[in-house]
């Protein structure tokens, strides 16, 4: 009897476990489609992967890249760089008459190295933008950034603080599509 009662159960997970076995295919056709009616994901889900996987398809689609050049393993670390310096940096700001001194350290080596790296590069490359002054020295526990321009520019600096200013002048893709392509852009 209890062999009995057992036998509906088995047959009902026996059917499900072949139908999903049977069914991944039009399951999976199933997810597709309905994501092209509500609009698919874009994020794959990290920020410094969906980077790469952007350059991946610029370099992919273009025919001219120089394979034996590319260096993704230059633009993780790149990345690698400026989560450090976004996230785990410490900042102290000094307001200046004309912008501000950012001082921009910390106690862990390795983001000691992505401070330093981030900062001697990117000011060079970001100064005269808004026609403001970027200036850099390497201080023992990271970097030192002063930004100056007019006596009018520097509410806007301190606003912006240190990470707003680096963000300026959307040099950034084209920054990681030289990194990746194994040019040197610093």
């Amino acid at each position: 009897m209890k062999n009995l009662l057992m036998l509906p159960i088995f047959l009902t997970l026996a059917a499900g476990q072949s139908l999903a076995e049977t069914s991944t295919h039009s399951h999976s056709a199933a997810h597709q489609h309905q994501a092209s009616q509500i609009g698919a994901p874009s994020e794959p889900g990290q920020g410094a992967f969906a980077s790469i996987q952007e350059i991946v398809e610029l370099l992919l689609s273009d025919p001219e890249t120089e394979w034996e050049r590319v260096d993704l393993e230059a633009l993780r670390g790149h990345l690698a760089d400026m989560d450090n310096v976004t996230l785990r940096s410490i900042v102290a700001v000094e307001p200046l008459a004309n912008g501000a001194r950012f001082t921009v350290t910390s106690k862990q080596g390795s983001v000691r190295q992505s401070i330093k790296n981030m900062v001697l590069a990117h000011s060079h490359e970001m100064s005269g933008t808004f026609g403001w002054n970027l200036s850099a020295e390497e201080v023992p526990d990271g970097a030192i950034l002063t930004v100056t321009g007019t006596a009018e520019d520097a509410p806007r600096i301190q606003g912006l603080g240190f990470i707003g200013v680096m963000t300026l002048g959307m040099h950034h893709q084209s920054h990681h599509l030289a990194i990746a392509r194994g040019d040197n852009p610093h």
